[in-house]
């Protein structure tokens, strides 16, 4: 085996080597990040449902719930949490893996009732009440799932409609009937603002993030030994090639061969020139024989 292809294969073993440490280090960090953005996402959609809940019961449910349709047939528009959901199912659009909902145990709306996970959250948070943020990892019908909750408590205005049946707008008993949603108490803890999103998102994130990396990493790797290859050839091979290739013309009684050129003082040059002084004592120790 030729020197270059040795060198080459040592360097391919140190790379594997490299490579294989910076893949398990890199895979736990990039998995952390992942983590972040998807929370990070989770977050400013979070925050726009709760915007979008407080504009509908501060501007769009004071119009509404005047208007002869609402006053005869309730209209579901009237409320923050519906408004919310609604405008997050538009959002999933973009954001096909993110499920959204707002989870009571006590609802009017009985497709809003809390699974057992989600009744856990509601009752962290009425436990908790400095806590304004959970963030967890849960097994689900999908696999995992990483989850974000937020508390949310019920405004004086709620009471309205969650107070007792004798307050509540006649469309909106008619329409669910008084046996569920009422008993609200103000500024308790009614439901959670949960944002669910597969652990096959963060994971898919940090797998294209890894491999990228070990794409670049490949990449300069070839580069580098595609240099370090010109390099050796250039400063090793072929001065060692004229080396052996004048000495195997030597072996076949070319004696007058010119010395070789000698550049620079690195062991290549030392190589080389010892090679010149025993090629002149070979020849005159052969004129010497023949005279």
């Amino acid at each position: 085996m030729k020197l270059l292809a040795k060198f080459n294969l040592l360097l391919l073993a140190v790379f594997g080597i490299g490579l294989a440490l910076i893949a398990m280090n890199a895979r736990n960090f990039l998995m952390d990040n992942a983590k972040r953005t998807v929370m990070s996402q989770a977050e400013l959609m979070a925050a726009s449902a709760g915007a979008t809940r407080d504009y509908t019961e501060q501007e769009v449910s004071p119009i509404l719930e005047n208007t002869p349709q609402h006053l005869n047939n309730f209209l579901p528009q009237t409320i923050p949490f519906y408004a919310a959901t609604v405008t997050f199912n538009h959002l999933r659009k973009s954001f096909p893996d993110y499920t959204y909902r707002e989870a009571t145990k006590n609802p009017t709306n009985l497709d809003d009732r809390a699974e057992d996970w989600q009744a856990d959250i509601i009752n962290y948070f009425r436990n908790n009440p400095g806590e304004k943020q959970l963030v967890g990892e849960r097994e689900s019908s999908v696999g995992r799932t990483l989850y974000l909750a937020r508390p949310i408590a019920a405004d004086p205005g709620c009471l309205t409609c969650h107070g007792t049946p004798g307050m509540a707008p006649k469309a909106l008993i008619k329409h669910y009937g008084s046996q569920n949603g009422f008993g609200w108490k103000p500024h308790e803890i009614v439901a959670a603002q949960i944002i669910s999103v597969p652990m096959s998102v963060p994971v898919k994130l940090a797998n294209d993030g890894l491999r990228n990396l070990l794409i670049t990493l490949g990449s300069i790797f070839l580069a580098s030994v595609a240099l370090i290859d010109l390099g050796m050839y250039f400063i090793v091979i072929r001065p060692l090639r004229k080396v052996s290739t004048t000495a195997d013309r030597i072996s076949t009684g070319e004696i007058n061969l010119p010395p070789l050129p000698v550049k620079g003082k690195d062991e290549i040059a030392q190589v080389t020139t010892s090679f010149n002084r025993m090629q002149l004592s070979l020849k005159k120790a052969i004129e010497m024989l023949n005279e």
